[in-house]
């Protein structure tokens, strides 16, 4: 049994997500996303969508069209499905998620009902090639953002169950195209079982969160039922090629076991280098378990989008700032023109602002520079005496 104290699991799981020394930039865009697993997608941009702001973060400032070119690419290099959320995902990783998508076509429902007449797009693809939901009429029935045209609820249930695959987008709509064309015939021939591919899914889990317990390991995969049951057995087993750690201040695990698991490799050695300071996307890997967040860096984060706005206590789409290899602080960005407006900057409760206030204002002016902002505004800031600091 390993014993970790909770500085050691913090750095190991820096290191593992890329934010720990120079190591991290091998291989630019298509490296990281190798090392963190999945990178989750969202709609929602402020400075950039959440999949530039995760390559950013550990990248620095690679251009824009360089990460966009890097995750959608013909021929294919990544593809769009389902891990923790929607995600970009190596293409190596198809067969591993032949288990989910065994799933779905059992069930015949995710969302909404499935349509009939789906085998119509199915051949409308095969026939004309990729194809965009705008090629079929359009995405919605015209009411809210979830209300799909059955053509859109087609397409996802026919991505859903592997027989269309997304690999690129244009206008950040998904092109569908047919999973035997776009994917690789080797990759299309493998048909692991169910437990192949969550232990398969649970070490790539573990390499990309570096120490990791069982919460976390089913958050990252969005295991549940009889998933989660495989899940414990290819821990115990060895299966997932993960060993058991005890990690101080940690929930207790089962008497006689850890409290956590970790990648072999990842514990091996100890993390040098220097650390990133940057601003991180809400949806990032390193913060997406809001449980795991408190855990190792005791900072409680809630992504106040979804809270009404007279409700709001740090902003709209606060992003944490990373210096030192803490989470120190929080920022509510926007923009105005080709400036990058801090709407308001926290700093965590007990930090000095003198001994802080050169990572924060480092962490603005580099996203400012990356998006192509030439100045940058703090409104407002809690302590107040960071706004002199910051805006000097």
């Amino acid at each position: 049994m390993i014993d970790l104290t909770a500085d050691e699991a913090r750095r190991v799981i820096l290191r593992a997500q890329g934010l720990i020394g120079a190591d991290a930039r091998k291989g630019g865009v298509q490296g990281m996303l190798r090392r963190l697993g999945a990178v989750q997608l969202d709609t929602i941009s402020v400075l950039a969508r959440s999949h530039e702001l995760v390559a950013y973060a550990r990248l620095g400032a690679v251009g824009r069209p360089t990460v966009e070119h890097a995750y959608w690419h013909n021929p294919a290099r990544s593809f769009e499905y389902w891990c923790h959320a929607a995600c970009i995902l190596p293409i190596e990783h198809w067969p591993l998620y032949s288990f989910r998508r065994r799933a779905y076509r059992e069930r015949r429902y995710r969302w909404h009902e499935v349509p009939d007449g789906v085998e119509k797009l199915l051949d409308q693809v095969r026939d004309s090639g990729p194809l965009t939901t705008s090629d079929v009429g359009g995405a919605k029935n015209g009411g809210p953002w979830w209300d799909w045209s059955d053509a859109k609820i087609g397409l996802e249930w026919l991505l859903d169950i592997g027989e269309l695959v997304c690999t690129r987008r244009v206008g950040w709509r998904r092109v569908y195209d047919l999973a035997d064309r776009a994917v690789p015939a080797d990759l299309l021939a493998e048909d692991p079982s169910d437990e192949e591919c969550i232990a398969r899914l649970a070490a790539i889990a573990g390499r990309s969160l570096g120490v990791a317990n069982r919460t976390d390991l089913l958050d990252f995969l969005r295991l549940k039922g009889r998933y989660a049951a495989i899940l414990d057995e290819v821990l115990l087993s060895g299966a997932a090629g993960l060993v058991p750690v005890t990690v101080s201040g940690w929930p207790a695990g089962k008497k006689g076991q850890g409290n956590a698991w970790a990648d072999p490799a990842a514990v091996a050695s100890e993390p040098r280098g220097r650390h990133r300071t940057t601003l991180v996307s809400p949806f990032d890997s390193l913060i997406w378990h809001r449980g795991r967040t408190e855990r190792v860096f005791g900072f409680t984060y809630t992504l106040e989008l979804y809270v009404p706005k007279h409700k709001r206590v740090h902003g709209y789409f606060t992003m944490p700032v990373l210096a030192g290899g803490r989470l120190i602080g929080r920022v509510d960005p926007a923009r105005e023109g080709s400036t990058l407006v801090a709407r308001q900057v926290h700093l965590e409760p007990g930090l000095s602002p003198a001994r802080w206030a050169d990572a924060v204002r480092e962490a603005l002016w580099s996203a400012a520079d990356w998006v192509g902002c030439d100045a940058v505004r703090v409104e407002r800031a809690d302590p107040p005496e960071l706004i002199p600091l910051l805006n000097a």
